[in-house]
């Protein structure tokens, strides 16, 4: 072949001065690397179904198991029922073979024992000849083999007779040598031979007995069987089973498939009604008939799941008629409650006419109002949380004011405390959409428990931001938490320890109201502490309500990484 146009001869090859040269042999091999990515693509695809439905579906299961053991058992049983019928087959060739072939036998050493007026090897060669095609037949069901033995001392050397085709190599060596140690007796064997017309070789018996002929002495007669009809019947057999056993399985397939059904139906239709159930549709019912099994799990079923709904329908009335006592009590509490603060704040006022021990009881009392006062608006916030009546009023908000006000408020009780308020932020501004009201009132909550119980340490507030959340933590370093309290600092009412004394007149309901305010933002509320090292409370709201919380920005606990999972 020639240098293309424009090609020297002398030069080497360069490939990239041929931009067609790459594109032919590139897009084949790219062709064929995407029909194995397709190809191993399809393959996963049909595992991962096959594992799924593994997984999922109790009746793929049965019904796989089933044919699987089917598939043993058939096996087992057709492999030997299928060995019985070989063997047979060859009893009953081997006995027919044998019975024939003494009978034969004793008929050509009658023959050459007539022959005795031969003289010469010829004669000998000629009679061998024709006992030999004599006894063989013109049938094709045996051939016979007259052959020198291994033990013959005579110096005359008679040619092996055969008839037909079939060659005196196969008769095996250790026939011939067990027929010249035995003269008297039948030897029998099955070997493979392979016939004239077939290129495979056929199993066949021979038939082999010691013969005496006159001037050559003993040779072996041999007699070959062939065992073309037991080989063909017997594969008719192995088909008929094979056929036979594919039937059956998928029979007993079908019949898993059926009975696996009728039980896993209601089954699936219990699992069906019973998510109905778990949804709120509390009037779902299962379909009973008869009077089986199933129908008796039907019933039963339809009966738990009316004791389900009259205890759920009569708890929902006990919840709406506790958030109504608590909603009622609270506002008709406020009219005596108000004539109560108005005749309070006037004896407070005139305290100074009093004596030092009335005076004391007019603080007193206006302190416990405005604690009453307090309590009865958290019971209010607590009781349309309940009632699912709590609503936000989103703004875009940087958390960076808020916090900055909620430390502003809470600086004079930091100062009674002896504790100091820093502030730790990023020097940006960090912005959600957020219910400015509702997170100052978490904040306020947190900045006033880490103060409370800060014991004069330091209390710091940090703030940090990611792109999909914002994150406030207060962290003091007071008494801490016990093990297993840091769920229960949520708890309505709830005290670490019942003797302490509340100094700054809490309700027990602020971390309360704190964590349903912040579960109505879709964002997280969590509380770590240790003993002697303090306590930390993070705050974390999503950005925008678009975008999921998944993690939070902040570290939980001192040497914590931020958190990348929903607080159980």
């Amino acid at each position: 072949m020639g240098p293309l146009p424009g090609d020297d001869p002398s030069s080497p090859l360069v490939l990239h001065d041929r931009p067609d040269f790459g594109a032919r042999v590139s897009r084949p091999l790219l062709d064929v690397a995407q029909r194995a990515r397709s190809a191993t693509a399809a393959g996963a695809s049909g595992v991962g179904l096959l594992a799924r439905l593994w997984r999922r579906s109790l009746q793929f299961r049965v019904v796989v198991v089933t044919m699987l053991l089917g598939t043993l058992v058939l096996g087992v049983v057709g492999s030997y029922l299928y060995q019985r019928i070989a063997d047979g087959l060859v009893a009953d060739r081997r006995n027919v073979a044998t019975a024939e072939a003494n009978s034969l036998t004793q008929s050509a050493k009658a023959k050459f024992d007539a022959t005795d007026k031969v003289q010469t090897l010829d004669e000998v060669w000629v009679a061998a000849q024709q006992i030999v095609f004599d006894i063989a037949g013109t049938e094709r069901s045996r051939y016979v083999v007259l052959a020198r033995l291994a033990t013959n001392v005579s110096t005359l050397v008679l040619p092996a007779v055969v008839s037909g085709e079939v060659d005196a190599s196969a008769i095996p060596a250790e026939l011939q040598l067990a027929v010249a140690q035995s003269p008297t007796v039948q030897q029998v064997q099955v070997v493979s031979v392979t016939l004239p017309g077939r290129s495979e070789p056929v199993p066949a018996i021979v038939v082999g007995q010691q013969v005496t002929l006159p001037l050559v002495k003993g040779y072996g007669l041999y007699y070959v069987y062939p065992m073309e009809r037991e080989e063909d019947s017997l594969a008719l057999v192995g088909r008929t089973f094979l056929w036979g056993g594919l039937g059956l399985l998928l029979l007993i397939g079908a019949v898993a498939y059926v009975v696996t059904r009728l039980v896993v139906a209601p089954v699936r239709q219990a699992a069906a009604v019973a998510e109905r159930l778990a949804s709120g549709r509390l009037t779902e019912r299962m379909v009973a008939r008869g009077e089986d099994d199933l129908s008796s799990l039907a019933t039963s079923f339809n009966a738990m799941a009316e004791g389900l709904q009259r205890q759920i329908v009569q708890l929902e009335d006990l919840s709406r008629l506790q958030q109504r006592f608590v909603s009622d009590v609270s506002h008709e509490l406020r009219t005596p409650l108000t004539t109560i603060r108005m005749a309070g704040d006037l004896i407070h006022d005139a305290r100074a006419q009093f004596d030092p021990a009335v005076a004391r009881s007019a603080e007193l009392l206006r302190g416990e109002l405005d604690r009453f006062e307090a309590l009865l608006s958290d019971l209010l916030e607590i009781s349309r949380f309940d009632a699912g009546a709590a609503a936000l009023d989103l703004e875009l908000t940087d958390l960076r004011r808020t916090v900055a006000k909620v430390v502003d408020g809470a600086q004079s009780l930091a100062d009674r405390r002896g504790s100091r308020l820093t502030v730790i932020d990023p020097g940006h501004p960090c912005e959600a959409l957020v219910d400015p009201r509702r997170v100052e009132r978490i904040l306020r909550n947190l900045v006033v428990n880490a103060v409370e119980h800060g014991e004069g340490q330091p209390v710091e507030v940090r703030i940090a931001e990611n792109e999909e959340a914002v994150a406030v933590s207060v962290r003091d370093y007071g008494v801490g938490l016990q093990p297993g309290q840091a769920h229960r600092v949520f708890d309505r009412f709830w005290r670490a320890d019942p003797a302490r004394a509340r100094t700054t007149g809490g309700t027990g309901l602020g971390l309360a109201i704190a964590l349903e305010d912040a579960r109505l933002h879709d964002g997280w509320l969590q509380a770590w502490g240790s003993p002697g090292e303090g306590s930390c409370f993070r705050l974390t709201v999503p950005r925008s309500s678009a975008r999921p919380l998944v993690r939070s920005p902040l570290p939980l606990g001192p040497g914590s990484q931020p958190s990348t999972q929903e607080p159980a």
